[in-house]
């Protein structure tokens, strides 16, 4: 038996009389939900059936957010004008819901100079307080110390 879901017509249908109902409108039998018994089938086109389903599950991709990670590239000797510029492109980043990773490249022997390199990531962090918040503090990995903002969720 097979549980027929049709506009016109709904009930349960033996295998043989759905598919023959089915060949007679020139409609394919879709099974919809196999779980219940009978099993829930419908007579309708299976190619307008399968474009539908992706037609649904696009729309369903598209409501999604995705989170960008923009990279803001500092040297440890930057100085106040470059400082200012890059916090701007920060906050342009952080108002269109992206996250920022701000790192700290160190080249050859500018490595000595961590504690700059911290201290500029952290004026960073602070001038930038009213839009973010610190997901990571200053981390070393390497040449780079890099720290994470995200937006706050108030602000866009």
């Amino acid at each position: 038996m097979v549980g027929s879901e049709d506009e016109n017509d709904n009930g349960v249908l033996s295998l043989r009389d759905a598919l023959d109902l089915a060949d007679d409108k020139g409609v394919d039998v879709v099974e919809i939900n196999p779980k219940p018994d009978p099993p829930i089938v419908r007579l309708i086109e299976y190619s307008k059936f399968k474009y539908e389903e992706e037609k649904r599950k696009k729309r369903l991709k598209d409501g999604q957010d995705t989170v960008k990670m923009k990279e803001i590239r500092f040297g440890p000797n930057t100085d106040e004008h470059d400082f200012n510029f890059k916090l701007k492109h920060a906050e342009k980043f952080l108002d269109e819901g992206n996250k920022v990773k701000a790192f700290v490249f160190f080249r050859g022997r500018s490595i000595i100079y961590t504690d700059r390199g911290k201290k500029l990531l952290l004026e960073f962090a602070q001038a930038l307080e009213e839009r973010a918040k610190v997901e990571m503090l200053p981390k070393l990995e390497g040449k780079r110390m890099y720290l994470i903002l995200s937006p706050k969720k108030g602000k866009k």
